[in-house]
C-alpha cells in the first residue's frame, strides 16, 4: 500500500524550489511530470494534456507514448476538462467512453488546470495500472501540485 499524503507532500517542497523563478509551462511540467513519475508508486503515465482554444493537445509527461489530441468531453481527460472537476476514476474500463492510449491503464485521476482568470489551460492527467489506485489524499495532492504549477506559469504570464 502507498502513503500518498506523506508522498506527495514530500514532492510538494522538492516542485517549489523547482518552480523558483521558473514561469514556462513546459519546463515546469516537464518537472513535475518526472518528480511524481519518479517518486509515486505504481503509475504508468503522468502528463499535462494543454488546452489549445478547442482541444486537448499532449504535452509534456513521462510514461508510453500517449493520445495525442483529445476532445472536450471524451474520455477521463475531456470530460476533466469540459467540467472542470477532478474525477478519481476507480477502474477506467468502467468510466463510460475512456480513450484507451494504454490500456494497462486501470485507474485515473485528472485535474483541471484553471488561468487566474477562470478559463481552461489544460488538465493534468496520471494514470495507474492497477485498479481503485488514487484516493482523497491523492486528489487533494495532485491539486496542491497543480495549482503550484499554474501560480507559478501564471505569475510570469508564461501561458
Amino acid at each position: 500500500m502507498h502513503t500518498p499524503t506523506a508522498n506527495l507532500s514530500d514532492r510538494s517542497a522538492h516542485y517549489a524550489a523547482l518552480l523558483a523563478g521558473e514561469y514556462d509551462l513546459v519546463a515546469n511540467a516537464a518537472n513535475l511530470a518526472a518528480l511524481i513519475f519518479d517518486g509515486l508508486p505504481d503509475l504508468n503515465w503522468v502528463g499535462l494534456y494543454r488546452f489549445d482554444g478547442a482541444e486537448l493537445l499532449l504535452g509534456p509527461f513521462q510514461g508510453k507514448p500517449a493520445c495525442t489530441r483529445i476532445p472536450l468531453g471524451q474520455g477521463v481527460c475531456g470530460t476533466a476538462a469540459s467540467q472542470g472537476q477532478t474525477p478519481m476514476v476507480a477502474d477506467v474500463h468502467d468510466f463510460p467512453g475512456h480513450i484507451a492510449c494504454d490500456s494497462a491503464s486501470r485507474s485515473e485521476i485528472v485535474v483541471p488546470l484553471m488561468h487566474a482568470d477562470g478559463h481552461l489551460l489544460g488538465v493534468w492527467d496520471v494514470d495507474s495500472p492497477l485498479r481503485t489506485r488514487f484516493d482523497e489524499a491523492d486528489r487533494v495532492g495532485m491539486e496542491a501540485l497543480c495549482a503550484a504549477l499554474v501560480e507559478a506559469t501564471n505569475g510570469g504570464h508564461g501561458v
